[in-house]
């Protein structure tokens, strides 16, 4: 152990050593060197702007420049179809030549989503439930029924829906609601031709009143005149009146 420690201490160890971390050092700088030289460190050209561009522009760019490029889709509702709206990596990043640049465009094809069950929900439920699901609300129209903003019947493209039926997300859901007025309308009778006693039946079988009576001509004839005109008459834009309304009359009275 004495001549190791001895060793130790000569002239000659004191040289080896000094070699040894010499070509140490040497080997570190050839290694760094070489690989600064085959990746090409600190080369590279500066990534575009891509994002708002359409596709098409978009792949123009990058192969004008030498890139790569691979493309991912997503679906969003209002959303242009067709145009960048992320890249990896961000403009102005210098890569080397021939790098993969990854794009994500607005699809262009909606993906379908399962009709929720809405039948017999109120409106403000509707709203919320097609929202969730990616739908939008179209036109509504009301019909005489006795549920109140409840929906009755919901289309699309003008053929009728039923849950877990697939439809484009995005798509214009059409709706049919109950105006709350089913209980307390009814049909107004048409009347002409009647006689004044046909007419009171007619009235009493529809809920309504006999209102005002009056005759044309000099005649009074209340069993065989006939009845000429009403107020209301049913009508396009009028077909029903509120339970309790009155009827108003004219008789043909003869002379």
């Amino acid at each position: 152990m004495s001549n190791f420690f001895s060793y130790l201490r000569t002239k000659t160890f004191r040289k080896n050593l000094y070699w040894a971390i010499g070509s140490l050092f040497a080997f570190l700088l050839i290694v760094f060197y070489s690989l600064r030289f085959y990746t090409h460190h600190g080369e590279g050209v500066p990534v575009p702007k891509l994002k708002g561009l359409p596709i098409e522009t978009a792949i123009q760019e990058l192969e004008s420049q030498g890139f790569r490029y691979q493309i991912d889709s997503v679906y969003q509702l209002d959303k242009q179809p067709g145009v960048v709206i992320e890249q990896d990596p961000d403009p102005s990043t210098n890569v080397k030549l021939n790098r993969t640049i990854y794009l994500t465009i607005i699809t262009r094809q909606a993906p379908n989503v399962r009709f929720p069950e809405i039948d017999s929900k109120t409106y403000l439920e509707v709203a919320a439930i097609l929202s969730n699901y990616g739908l939008k609300l179209g036109d509504t129209a009301y019909v005489n029924d006795v549920a109140k903003d409840v929906v009755l019947k919901f289309t699309f493209r003008g053929r009728e829906l039923r849950a877990g039926q697939e439809v484009p997300k995005g798509s214009r859901i059409n709706l049919v609601l109950g105006d709350g007025k089913g209980a307390s309308e009814v049909d107004i009778p048409n009347l002409v031709g009647l006689s004044l006693g046909e007419a009171r039946l007619a009235l009493l079988g529809s809920s309504l009143k006999l209102g005002t009576v009056n005759f044309q001509g000099t005649g009074r004839d209340t069993i065989n005149g006939k009845i000429i005109k009403q107020f209301p008459a049913p009508v396009d834009t009028l077909s029903k009146i509120s339970i309790g309304s009155s009827v108003n009359i004219i008789i043909s009275g003869g002379k």
